[in-house]
């Protein structure tokens, strides 16, 4: 997991080769005046996914992962807590993997958290179990899915 602000993006750019796309879209000045919804930017390889949502109590969130996709969730307004925890350390699945929607739930609880303020981003690997979406009031945010392989 990494967590930092979009100013600082380009330290990780050489982590992947589509992450400079990842971030150029994240720079974007329209961004938070898309849509919400999917927004296509390579395919199956690269695309963005806008969210207006309101953040939830831990107690009513799942830890999840991914396998054939890392997350980029950047946070356009809001206050937003993410937990992690290593995915390997996650042994009580809450079902089978769906691998149409890439998912994957657990029972543990996350070993650590995150504030995400306006600005700020986490990258969350197929190493990285997560719980997003952890707050109150309103928060706008992108999920920019860059797919492993």
């Amino acid at each position: 997991m990494i967590l930092d602000i979009l100013p600082h993006a380009e330290r990780y750019c050489s982590l992947h080769p589509r992450f400079a796309e990842a971030f150029a879209f994240l720079r974007r000045e329209d961004l938070a005046t898309l849509a919400p919804g999917r927004h296509p930017l390579d395919g199956e390889h690269l695309f963005a996914i806008v969210a207006h949502d309101q953040g939830k109590a831990r107690e009513a969130a799942k830890l999840e992962s991914h396998r054939r996709y890392i997350d980029i969730q950047y946070v356009i307004g809001g206050d937003e807590q993410m937990g992690w925890r290593p995915t390997v350390e996650c042994r009580s699945p809450e079902g089978p993997y769906d691998s149409a929607r890439d998912l994957q739930f657990f029972h543990e609880e996350p070993t650590s958290w995150a504030r995400v303020q306006s600005g700020g981003f986490c990258i969350f690997f197929p190493e990285d179990a997560h719980m997003p979406l952890i707050g109150e009031g309103a928060i706008h945010k992108v999920v920019v899915k860059v797919a492993v392989g």
